[in-house]
Parts: structure tokens; C-alpha cells; sequence
């Protein structure tokens, strides 16, 4: 059987087409949009209509959720599967997602229980994965001189978010609502598994935001306002994610060498080893491997579910030191697979002790790979998705 695979560049996208074709599907793909992003929807409609027309399909599918694909499978009666990487995806708002020919797999369970009220039949839960295979490969051939470039203490691969924040742009918020955004932020940070912002914030927040924002997100036809859930996610939740990162990595820089890969602006650091952005699938997983402590720090639209780079550093044999999230003990045990703080003081005490405690950290970063390798791999992923329909 045909699938077509909607493609824009995700990272995830090479290690879905392997399971599915694992499962002997052929696959289809549509790739225009990588390197032609600024497509419109039309013509994003268009390029998958070709297909439709000309091809017997058994599904679409696609990272993240499209509204217009949603719409012209429908037309067609295809199913259309997609399976949200990020969050926050303001685009779950289009009517277009209750459509009985969509499948729609959300990995934050938070998001779930929320969009699954519009789509109750079409809208799963399913958690991110790992390649283990693939980063196999990678780390096996991990060099002499990988091992003198890559090799750290303390680690963290992505973004500060800066270049990422739109709050940053908007200058004619009204002060008084500029001090509560601060209060938020300042309050959402000493929060660990969980996100207060949406439900705290008041009509007239979000207002403004929108009010000062020219490209705030709109729709014409939705299952329920989007204003709320935007202003929080879109925009402070990105402020918070840049204090948060720059913050985060300010502290432990006072005790421990710290090596971050990135493209941000890091102006705001302070004795942060800083290098450049690194390659995805070549290089990001030997840091992974090679570091002794692997940071992530979930932004906060992610509210209860576990990103992608938790199961990325696990898969590498990476040690990971995560904050908390709701359903991390859903899936890993806390210091045996993984590491996990609700503080900065504990962030700081726990780095110390695995700094110097090696057979300790080593044995976890061990059970953690082992873990998703037997449990937690796009193969076992994709065969939950394929039953779902």
C-alpha cells in the first residue's frame, strides 16, 4: 500500500519514513516545502491534490497539523494522520480537525485532553520516540578528534528562543500589562510540571497582546476561540523560555564548564562556553553521547509531555538531566533512567554529584538508552498510529 508523507523539514521526518516503511508501506513523498517555505496554502493543497488524483493512497500523513491538507483529504475521502512534534500548534483550532478522515496524534497529553474535546474519535495521545538505530551508527564512529571537540561536563544543543520570541517586538503593550507578563513569567518559572500562564492570565492580557501584534495568529473558521490559548503560548511562553534557557545556564556556569551549541544571540551569557548550531543528525547525537550531563529544559507550551530531545539524548547513551514534567515518571524512573529537578538549587546539587560520581552516571545513562531502545523507538510509535486506524 501507498502512503504520501507531507515533508517541511522536521528532524523526525527521515526516522518516520524508515518505520513506516518498516511496516513494507511504499512511500510518497511530497518535499517542496523544505526549501520552499514561504509556500501558500493553496499551493501546499495543490502539490497533494496531484497526488491524490493520480495515486491510490491508504493515508497522508504529515508532522504537525495542516489545516488546508486536512481539508482536501476530506474532499477526497482519504485519511490524513499527523502527529504534532511541537507545541504550542495554534492550527489545531481549525474546524478542519474534526473531520472523520483525520487521525490526529497529539504528544503532550495536555494538548490531548484539550483538542481531543472537538475530535473525540479522531484525536489520539502518542508520546515522541527514539531512533536508537540510527544514532548507533552515528556513535560508532565517533573519532579521536570527535572525542576532543564534542567532550563536555555540562551540555546543551538548541535554541535560546530569543529569535523565537515575538513578545520581544511588540513595544506598545501598556506598562501595567508588560508588569503582570513579567509577574507571570517570574511566577511560571518557580513552577516545575506545569504551566500556569493560560490559566492565570487575564482577558485583558491577552487583548493586548493581540492588539500590538500585527501577525498574531487568526482563523476564520474554529472550533473555539484561539486568542487565550495564543497570547499565553505563542508569546509568553516564548519569553519564558528565554529567560528560563539564559537564566538556566547563567547559574550552573557559576559552578561548572558549560558548553552550549546554538544559534541564538547569546549576548545575555555570562561564562557559557558557547559554540555554533550543529548538525541534527551527524554531530548532535556524538555531543549526546560524549557529554557527561546532557541538559534539556522543556519549554513551557509543552505542559505535561516530554520533547523530543529527552528521548534524542537517551537514545545516544546520553546521561540526561531534565526538569520535571508531568508525565516523565509515566514512562522513565528517576534516577535510575534519567535525572530530573524541580529547583535551580536542585538542579545545581545533582549536577555536582554526578560530576563526581561516574559508575553512577554512567549506569543510568545505560538504563535510560536500554529503556527507549526496548520500549520507545518510532517503530513501536508508528505501530500504535497504523492500529489506531
Amino acid at each position: 500500500m501507498k502512503i504520501l508523507i507531507y515533508r517541511y523539514g522536521s528532524i523526525c521526518e527521515p526516522d518516520v519514513i524508515s518505520a513506516f516503511q518498516k511496516l513494507d508501506l511504499t512511500i510518497l513523498e511530497e518535499t517542496t516545502e523544505i526549501t520552499k517555505k514561504q509556500i501558500s496554502p493553496a499551493d501546499r493543497v495543490r502539490l497533494v491534490e496531484n497526488v491524490l488524483k493520480s495515486e491510490q493512497l491508504l493515508f497522508v500523513f504529515s508532522i504537525n497539523f495542516y489545516p488546508d491538507i486536512a481539508e482536501i483529504c476530506h474532499i477526497y475521502q482519504t485519511r490524513y494522520l499527523c502527529w504534532t512534534v511541537d507545541a504550542p500548534v495554534p492550527e489545531l483550532f481549525a474546524r478542519s480537525m474534526c473531520y472523520d478522515t483525520n487521525r490526529i496524534f497529539l504528544f503532550d497529553h495536555a494538548q490531548y485532553r484539550y483538542f481531543s474535546s472537538f475530535h473525540p474519535g479522531g484525536t489520539h495521545y502518542l508520546p515522541l520516540a527514539s531512533c536508537t538505530e540510527r544514532f548507533d551508527r552515528v556513535i560508532a564512529s565517533i573519532s579521536g578528534a570527535d572525542r576532543q571537540k564534542f567532550r563536555s561536563d555540562i551540555s546543551f544543543v538548541g535554541s535560546l528562543y530569543n529569535e523565537k520570541n515575538p513578545l520581544r517586538g511588540l513595544t506598545d503593550i501598556p506598562e501595567h500589562t508588560r508588569g503582570y507578563i513579567d509577574a507571570l513569567v517570574e511566577a511560571s518559572l518557580k513552577v516545575y510540571g506545569y504551566n500556569p500562564v493560560e490559566d492565570a492570565m487575564n482577558a485583558e492580557t491577552a487583548n493586548a497582546i493581540k492588539a500590538s501584534a500585527k501577525d498574531f495568529f487568526t482563523i476564520e473558521k474554529a472550533v473555539a476561540d484561539p486568542d487565550r490559548y495564543v497570547a499565553a503560548h505563542s508569546y509568553i511562553g516564548m519569553q519564558i523560555a528565554e529567560t528560563e534557557r539564559a537564566r538556566t545556564l547563567n547559574i550552573l556556569s557559576r559552578y561548572f564548564s558549560v558548553d552550549l551549541y546554538t544559534g541564538s544571540d547569546t549576548s545575555a551569557l555570562q561564562g557559557v562556553h558557547v559554540h555554533g548550531p550543529v548538525a541534527s543528525l551527524t554531530e548532535m547525537p556524538k555531543i549526546f553521547h560524549l557529554s557527561r550531563i546532557n541538559l534539556n529544559m522543556t519549554i513551557k507550551p509543552i505542559q505535561t509531555g516530554l520533547p523530543l530531545r529527552i528521548f534524542d539524548i537517551l537514545g545516544c547513551g546520553g546521561f540526561l538531566m531534565t526538569n520535571l514534567q508531568a508525565e516523565l515518571p509515566e514512562y522513565f524512573e528517576i534516577g535510575t533512567d534519567l535525572e530530573a529537578y524541580s529547583s535551580m538549587e536542585e538542579l545545581v546539587e545533582k549536577c555536582a554529584y554526578y560530576l563526581e560520581h561516574e559508575d553512577v552516571r554512567r549506569q543510568i545513562a545505560e538504563n535510560g538508552y536500554r529503556k527507549v531502545r526496548e520500549q520507545h523507538t518510532y517503530i513501536h510509535r508508528i505501530k500504535k498510529m497504523i492500529e489506531a486506524l
